[in-house]
């Protein structure tokens, strides 16, 4: 008999992340780059990359960076979800409700 493998998307079996840490992602986000937007006008479903902040690579690194110190995760560049984690401020935050450790 086989099985198939589960994916480990964001989330899959992820507590949902609450306002309360969805604002503080945002705060994070708006302070390590420096934006302009206030944190609170971030929409959860709002894409962080290209369209909707209109963020590139370099900056999704350095939200990577910023979370990774914060929450005591790792955000890896080659990680195969990345696409699915950094899609919104909900998915990023799922996913730390996740994997955090601090």
């Amino acid at each position: 008999m086989t099985t198939s493998a589960t994916s480990s998307s964001p989330s899959s079996a992820a507590p949902a992340a609450d306002a309360v840490l969805m604002l503080e992602v945002a705060e994070l986000v708006v302070s390590s780059l420096n934006l302009e937007t206030a944190a609170a006008d971030i929409g959860p479903d709002d894409a962080l990359y290209g369209d909707g902040l209109g963020l590139d690579s370099i900056d999704i690194l350095e939200i990577a960076l910023v979370v990774s110190k914060r929450y005591g995760l790792q955000l890896r560049a080659d990680h195969e979800d990345n696409t699915l984690i950094f899609q919104s401020l909900r998915s990023l935050s799922d996913h730390i409700a996740l994997q955090r450790t601090k």
